[in-house]
């Protein structure tokens, strides 16, 4: 895994000044160790964009610019069929769509006739040489090769081509919208810059036809409909008021100034019925008055009806004419006179005459009261009878007034049809496009690809992003353990130790020749390999202060990962220390001690377990370091739960009595479960892990194992230590600074 966190680096330098600076130099330590496959992967990535800008054809861009009209102008207040777009963004980018179409690109083929330029119809572009070669090759054969145009077999259609071409036109132009203005910029490539400004102003001019062939279209299509509409309009109005006057005269139900003629009627009636009952009224009135002024004795001359009267009037001048004559008389002659008897008999006869014409009057007053109460009676029937009639023409009159209003909306929906046909039919001579050329594409004198600095300083960011890129793949999938810090932080145990990877020179390398450890801190023991195995021993010593470290297992995760070699090694270390050191071969599948110190022994480990041999017998002395080993010998059975039985337990309490250091060559812990048994019987484990190889996770799996078998693990040793590639692993590690120190040691 990536070895990028802070807090390792710090470990690793303890005495940097700050985070920062370790974080730099954990970036530099990095580089340093990935530096020539950064290299290699840059320079790559730069060869190939340089060589991929050297090799593309120049291209010229043009560019047309339209803007959206947003203000409408009117001749006439018409309101077009199809309005003008609104003042928004959605519009805009509506617009732009419409400008990168495909229908739009077709009509643009066909108005500068790309179908027969050979850069936008592949048809007309001559066969490549890896075509005529295989073409070639394949004719010797006696077969038929298809070239790389599809027209060619002549399978294509006019149709099909022109798709064809407009696709790639469309892969040539673009259409956006300049930041937040109602312009839109339409630009065009080719290899030609004739060609590039024709084709952004083409492409301009065949909007804007677009949009009025849009209008005049959807007018045309209007006009249609709504000819077809008011034709249909106009024979539902026509039936409607048909319906509506047959219904009138089928039920009676005439018009007169607004209202039916019943209702005309019964208003005419009641009027008269009014004016006849204030007659009657007043003529009862008269009469009552002459009545009541007769009945008191009051004389006709105090009676208006009676002084009203012309032949009262005339009486009553004869009346006062005669009696003048008598009181003439009268003083000239005596009552008894003849003249004065004829005077009087005059003057009674005029009197008779007015009462004679006052009973008239009244017998024509009682006359008008009965005309005009015959009158009323005769009116107050009529009207009753019209009202009868109107009541039974109610039923009629709901439906006359439902196919009245069904003919009203016909005839509203007909007149707005009507109204509406005629604008549009003005309309459409006064339509206009909802958009105008502010600039139209000028020649372009440089090309816009390839660019050659732009090009050159994205070949340099992505040659510089691969290096980082290529770095970081690497270390995150890195899974070894390569510093002390590292093996601390990823395991959670100590480190104890680390051994450095002997040195076989190249031609060893070549042959595939190998150092055997055990004999080389004998052979070499002021080498840098012995001296790590001190440096072991002596970490045990310190781990053992408060308690000491007698029994000592060695295992790793793994088979490999240098158990057996570091238990003879350190065996052999503490021997020549004077110790009194005891290492048991206890891998009972592998015997890789045994095969290294013993491979000839006739007694063992499990020989003394059985009681088939003592202790003194089994044990082998290695003379060159005076290490005591008890071996495994060959046995074809071998003992179940051998390391839980009591024998084990005793032989440990026996050896740990008689020796300073007990080493146990265990078996691999993800291999067998021996190791297990035996972490909860020693004083301390060591945990060997080989530097850049062995698996993290299968080291954390086996170190989990050993804590709940209640293992003491001492700390880890990491074998195999490669000096020269270490020092690129971060400041701080053992053998960082080997360089300044080597000089000590005699490899």
């Amino acid at each position: 895994m990536a070895r990028l966190e802070i807090d390792e680096f710090d470990n690793q330098n303890p005495d940097g000044p700050g985070n920062d600076v370790a974080d730099l130099r954990l970036i530099l330590v990095i580089i340093r160790r990935r530096m020539w496959s950064m290299l290699f992967v840059a320079a790559l990535i730069f060869s190939a964009v340089v060589l991929y800008t050297f090799q593309q054809t120049p291209l010229y861009t043009a560019s047309a610019r339209i803007l959206i009209e947003t203000r409408e102008s009117r001749v006439v207040d018409f309101e077009a069929v199809l309005s003008g777009l609104p003042p928004n963004s959605a519009a805009i980018d509506t617009e732009v769509e419409v400008l990168r179409s495909r229908s739009l690109a077709q009509a643009v083929v066909a108005r500068t006739d790309l179908a027969t330029i050979p850069e936008f119809n592949t048809e007309l572009l001559e066969d490549s040489w890896a075509d005529r070669l295989l073409r070639q090759f394949t004719a010797l054969g006696g077969t038929s090769v298809a070239t790389s145009n599809p027209a060619a077999a002549g399978g294509e259609t006019p149709e099909m081509m022109m798709d064809r071409v407009a696709e790639e036109l469309l892969q040539r132009t673009s259409a956006r919208r300049l930041g937040g203005t109602f312009v839109i910029e339409v630009s065009a490539t080719s290899q030609s810059p004739e060609l590039a400004q024709d084709l952004a102003n083409a492409y301009a001019e065949e909007y804007l036809l677009a949009q009025l062939e849009a209008k005049f279209r959807a007018t045309e299509r209007a006009n249609e409909w709504l000819f077809e509409r008011v034709a249909a309009l106009r024979e539902e109005v026509q039936a409607a008021e048909q319906a509506v006057a047959q219904y009138r005269e089928a039920n009676g139900l005439l018009d007169a100034e607004g209202a039916t003629l019943t209702e005309q009627q019964i208003s005419d009636t009641n009027a008269q019925l009014i004016v006849q009952r204030a007659e009657l009224t007043e003529a009862r009135a008269r009469l009552r008055n002459v009545r009541s002024r007769l009945e008191q004795g009051v004389g006709p001359e105090s009676i208006a009806e009676v002084l009203n009267s012309e032949v009262i009037r005339e009486l009553r001048s004869q009346e006062a004419m005669v009696s003048r004559q008598r009181g003439e008389l009268m003083s000239r002659y005596g009552a008894r006179h003849p003249e004065i008897q004829t005077v009087e008999r005059e003057l009674a006869d005029i009197r008779v005459q007015i009462d004679q014409e006052v009973s008239r009057i009244v017998s024509n007053l009682e006359s008008e009261v009965n005309i005009a109460s015959e009158r009323v009676n005769s009116l107050s029937r009529s009207l009753q009878e019209l009202r009868n009639e109107l009541g039974s023409n109610n039923a009629a009159l709901v439906n006359l007034r439902a196919l009245e209003r069904e003919a009203n909306a016909s005839r509203a929906m007909f007149e707005s049809f009507l109204s509406r046909f005629r604008q549009t039919g003005e309309a459409d001579q006064f339509n206009e496009a909802d958009a105008r050329v502010v600039a139209n594409a000028t020649l372009p004198l440089e090309p816009s690809s390839p660019r050659l600095i732009l090009n050159l300083a994205l070949g340099l960011a992505l040659a510089g992003l691969g290096a980082v890129m290529i770095a970081l793949i690497r270390e995150i999938l890195e899974s070894g353990l390569r510093t002390e810090a590292e093996v601390e932080r990823k395991l959670g145990v100590p480190h104890i130790a680390s051994v450095p990877k002997l040195n076989t020179g190249l031609f060893g390398r070549v042959l595939r020749k190998r150092h055997d450890p055990g004999e080389y801190v004998l052979s070499k023991p002021l080498s840098s390999s012995a001296e790590s195995y001190r440096t072991l021993r002596s970490g045990l010593k310190v781990a053992g202060l408060d308690k000491p470290l007698t029994v000592i297992a060695v295992t790793s995760a793994l088979p490999g990962e240098g158990k057996t070699t570091t238990t003879i090694a350190l065996g052999r270390i503490a021997a020549q220390a004077a110790d009194r050191v005891l290492a048991i071969d206890c891998d009972l599948r592998r015997r890789g001690l045994s095969t290294a110190l013993a491979p000839n022994a006739s007694a063992g480990m499990l020989e003394v377990l059985a009681n088939e041999a003592s202790l003194d017998d089994a044990i082998i002395v290695d003379e060159r370091s005076g290490l005591h080993v008890l071996p495994l010998t060959v046995r074809a059975f071998t003992p179940k739960d051998l390391f839980r039985s009591e024998a084990f337990k005793s032989l440990l309490a026996s050896v740990r009595d008689r020796y300073d250091l007990v080493l146990l060559d265990t078996a691999p812990v993800m291999a067998v479960a021996d190791t297990r048994a035996i972490a909860g019987l020693v004083d301390g484990i060591v945990f060997s892990v080989e530097w850049g190889r062995s698996p993290v996770g299968a080291a954390r799996l086996s170190i989990d194992a050993l804590h709940r078998a209640k293992g003491n693990i001492v700390g880890v040793v990491l074998n195999g230590v490669d000096i020269n590639r270490q020092a690129r692993y971060g400041y701080g590690a053992y053998y960082t600074y080997y360089g300044s120190y080597q000089k000590y040691y005699t490899n």
